[in-house]
């Protein structure tokens, strides 16, 4: 990461900008969304310019732990998974609640597969696949051994970025976006560094600058109960993107749809992957019991953990799960923040709970994973038994995680207007957008939207680019 952070500030400092600069494409945001679209719109032929406000890039994408939802994907076949796309759209639009926009859901879908094979050819490994929550059938692709997707998407495209030369800029902050008069269209942007602030005149601007989960003025003015929720997002998820579009008449969509992350260290804000769930792990609350099916949508599962008596849970798992999955081995790393015991009885005293009914509630998850049926919660995937020692638990609680809400774009990525009107030469992709995912976001899914629509922002940016 080191090595990430020198390279992209020295690619700002060569590539600081003078007043009166052009160029084809602006991309707004240097995380998964925008880098995508970016390298999309060069290998298009145009001349592109990424406008990172934070030091470095990566934005939340390198923050991602589970993995890049596709269905009738080649590493699926070769793992024996039968899935479909419709499948898979129907898991999307069950677990946003059939709020999602249906058109929006198929072209996801439809562009899943390719979107992990693109990023494959850019010299990516996303070859192993797994369970998360709301999903049918094992879609989410990963890195080899289950290791955290999101630094292996900044990694990959990154490298892209770099290799194609593309100019990526650093601590570069767009302030306003700029438009025609005439015709409302979007014909650059005004940019912020270093104290300073210029123009970039652009023929058309993919606006990827992500959600606003790290504003908690934000969210809470939206959803008061919300007021002083920690977050799993970087620092930079304030909105900005939000506000540009506010400021030239875009229409949103899902504002108020903001989705909780069930499994978060509250100390840290560190985000447990639902990978670890996917893999096995249950969830125990403070008198030794499990209380819902694990793998349940995120809003689901937020609300089952606060509904406790301390509005905390354990992420209880065995030495098998901790072998299934490399992520789990940064947890175990880092200080204080895993329970570890030889037995149940030494692990149950660790946790401060119960050893007699941790005991009893594993007997019964390792008999009702035997016979195919959970006789407790309804859960349907039950990956192991959860009776190898040791054994490892860590205490979590929900936090905000990801807003579903943006700004309201077609299947091109064009932004619409509160007249449902395209603003010409105005595209968006990821989080900053709304529609996808309507009143839940499936794990796995936003990685599959940041790359499919940044894929599609930056194609039609760059063809718009070409014609004006």
């Amino acid at each position: 990461m080191k090595k990430l952070v020198i390279a992209s500030m020295i690619a700002a400092a060569f590539g600081m900008a003078q007043a009166g600069e052009k160029a084809d494409v602006v991309v707004i945001g240097a995380g998964g969304a925008g880098m995508a679209a970016a390298i999309t719109a060069h290998d298009a032929g145009a001349k592109v310019v990424i406008l990172e406000k934070m030091a470095f890039p990566g934005g939340n994408t390198i923050r991602a732990t589970g993995g890049i939802n596709a269905a009738e994907t080649p590493q699926q076949a070769k793992l024996g998974i039968k899935d479909s796309l419709e499948q898979m759209y129907q898991d999307t639009m069950k677990g946003g609640h059939n709020r999602n926009n249906p058109e929006l859901v198929r072209t996801l879908v439809k562009n899943s597969n390719a979107a992990v094979q693109w990023l494959i050819s850019l010299g990516g490994d996303f070859n192993d696949v797994g369970f998360m929550g709301g999903a049918t059938n094992k879609r989410c692709h990963r890195p080899t051994g289950g290791a955290s997707v999101g630094p292996e998407v900044v990694k990959t495209l990154y490298n892209t970025v770099q290799a194609r030369k593309i100019d990526l800029r650093t601590e570069s902050q767009v302030v306003d976006l700029i438009q025609d008069k005439k015709t409302g269209a979007v014909t650059g942007v005004k940019v912020k560094n270093d104290g300073k602030t210029y123009e970039i005149d652009a023929k058309a601007v993919v606006n990827a600058a992500g959600g606003f989960a790290g504003n908690n003025e934000m969210v809470s003015k939206i959803i008061p109960r919300l007021k002083g929720f920690a977050t799993t997002n970087h620092p930079g998820a304030t909105g900005d993107g939000i506000t540009l579009s506010e400021k030239i008449g875009a229409a949103f969509v899902d504002m108020d749809q903001i989705q909780t992350h069930p499994t978060v260290v509250e100390k840290t804000g560190v985000m447990v992957t639902e990978a670890v769930r996917g893999n096995g792990a249950v969830l125990i609350n403070t008198e030794g019991k499990r209380f819902c099916d694990e793998l349940g949508t995120r809003d689901v599962v937020s609300a089952a953990i606060l509904k406790q008596p301390t509005g905390h849970a354990f992420m209880f798992f065995d030495e098998d799960v901790r072998k299934s999955l490399k992520a789990i081995e940064g947890y175990i790393k880092t200080p204080d923040m895993v329970i570890q015991g030889k037995t149940l009885d030494e692990v149950a005293k660790n946790m401060g709970v119960p050893a007699d009914a941790l005991k009893a509630t594993m007997a019964q998850y390792a008999k009702d994973q035997k016979a195919g049926k959970d006789s407790c919660c309804g859960r349907t995937k039950m990956e192991r038994p959860l009776d190898k020692p040791g054994y490892y638990a860590i205490r979590v609680t929900p936090a905000v995680h990801h807003t579903m809400g943006g700004v309201k774009i077609n299947t091109k990525a064009e932004v619409l207007n509160a007249k449902g009107k395209v603003i010409p030469g105005y595209f968006a992709a990821g989080e900053v957008t709304g529609g996808v995912h309507g009143g839940n976001r499936l794990g796995g899914n936003a990685q599959a939207d940041i790359i499919v629509y940044g894929r599609i922002a930056g194609q039609g940016a760059a063809a718009y680019a070409k014609a004006h």
